[in-house]
């Protein structure tokens, strides 16, 4: 490793050493879609609730139609109808039948549902034309979840069949981390709002608008916001968004040395900040802390949208999943074959994008490896992660690959 750089390990152990979970809340089921569980979930009551019928036809007794064939059709007298929703008390009597509706209770006595296309259907009278074992078409009390069952762990991230479990089992509410507040914050005078004229030296602003949509991916709610490169602004716009903000991301003025380093220089003397240089590419100039009396956690990523965007991947994802109460992850890894050679400056851990095609069992670098080179950014749907030591590999070699969300 180059003398003077810290493992990408240690600047995500250190990142991670500032994010404590966000506080739960207690919310209906609509506003709890998406949030992650604070606590586990238990059933309040079996689920079914009581034995019904899995399907519209005829509740019966299985020996009254055990004789039943197409030839030789088993007629019953229809003693009544049981609609979904009924909640009389009722009993099929040996030798009758009652018509039953999908959901609707069974009747005492009945040990069988005969499904309606196997019948003629009728409504005083009906044949039936093949036999039935006992509890066909039935759905036992519990037979899903019993009362007191755990539903689902701490953890868990709602999504619509967990909604539906919660809400199938009578919760009408949840306890939940929803989506943590992240401020994004893109620095430079010479950043411009895309759509609008540029003048000599502008360039239009990309890096608040994808690490935005970064966090949002990763189940955050993103703010964006860009500032100019006078320290005192800066870091009062810093030192304000940290009150409501869970977690703060900038974009640029991280360098090591550079004159125009606002973050570094107006952060530096203030909260609890680390800036250092990580033994990676793209993305070596990384930092991080708290900052505000509420202590929000901030990452300073590199200005370069390439470095910017591999450096969230690496570090403001797992501290996202922190912040939700969940276990710090990180991308999903495989092997892969390369199709070209690739080479990797000695000691830095180097992120190549890359088209990764899992069919095959191959990743192809992409042309246009530079830390600015959007264009290959956003045709990569993986990177090849080429180790300190490594400096060149070879096509048809085993890489290491990372795939990108």
């Amino acid at each position: 490793m180059t003398s003077g750089m810290e493992p990408v390990e240690t600047h995500l152990a250190e990142v991670l050493a500032t994010v404590r979970p966000i506080d739960p809340a207690r919310l209906t089921l609509e506003a709890a879609e998406g949030g992650v569980l604070a606590e586990t979930a238990t059933a309040v009551g079996a689920l079914p609730l009581f034995d019904n019928s899995s399907m519209d036809g005829y509740a019966v007794h299985a020996s009254d139609v055990a004789a039943a064939t197409a030839g030789a059709p088993v007629t019953l007298p229809v003693a009544d109808q049981v609609p979904a929703g009924d909640s009389r008390t009722l009993t099929v009597a040996p030798g009758t039948c009652v018509r039953i509706m999908t959901g609707a209770p069974l009747p005492g006595g009945a040990d069988a549902v005969v499904p309606v296309e196997w019948t003629s259907g009728g409504t005083a009278q009906v044949q039936f034309f093949q036999p039935v074992p006992k509890d066909h078409a039935i759905r036992r009390r519990g037979d899903d979840v019993a009362a007191g069952d755990e539903l689902l762990p701490a953890g868990t991230r709602l999504g619509p069949a967990q909604i539906a479990l919660l809400a199938a089992s009578g919760h009408g509410s949840a306890l939940v981390r929803t989506a943590p507040r992240v401020a994004v914050i893109g620095t430079g005078n010479e950043l411009s709002e895309p759509g609008s004229p540029l003048s000599p030296g502008q360039i239009w602003d990309s890096n608040s608008y994808m690490l935005a949509a970064a966090v949002r991916q990763a189940g955050g709610a993103a703010t964006r916001h860009r500032i100019g490169d006078d320290p005192h602004t800066v870091l009062a716009t810093i030192e304000e968004l940290s009150a409501a903000a869970d977690l703060l991301i900038t974009a640029g003025g991280v360098s090591m040395g550079g004159e125009h380093d606002v973050v570094k220089a107006a952060l530096s003397g203030h909260g609890a900040m680390t800036f250092r240089k990580v033994a990676m590419q793209p993305g070596m100039p990384q930092g991080t802390g708290v900052i505000g009396a509420r202590r929000t956690p901030i990452i300073t990523l590199p200005g370069n949208p390439v470095s910017a965007y591999i450096s969230f991947c690496l570090f403001a994802r797992p501290a996202l999943d922190a912040l939700l109460g969940l276990p710090p992850g990180q991308l999903p890894r495989t092997r892969a074959a390369l199709t070209k050679p690739v080479r990797s400056p000695e000691g830095k851990r180097s992120y190549l994008r890359g088209a990764l095609d899992m069919a095959a069992g191959t990743v192809t670098p992409l042309t246009g490896q530079g830390s600015h080179q959007l264009g290959a950014l956003a045709l990569a749907n993986a990177l090849i992660v080429m180790p300190e030591k490594v400096v060149s590999m070879e096509a048809g070699e085993a890489a290491d690959v990372m795939s990108l969300p």
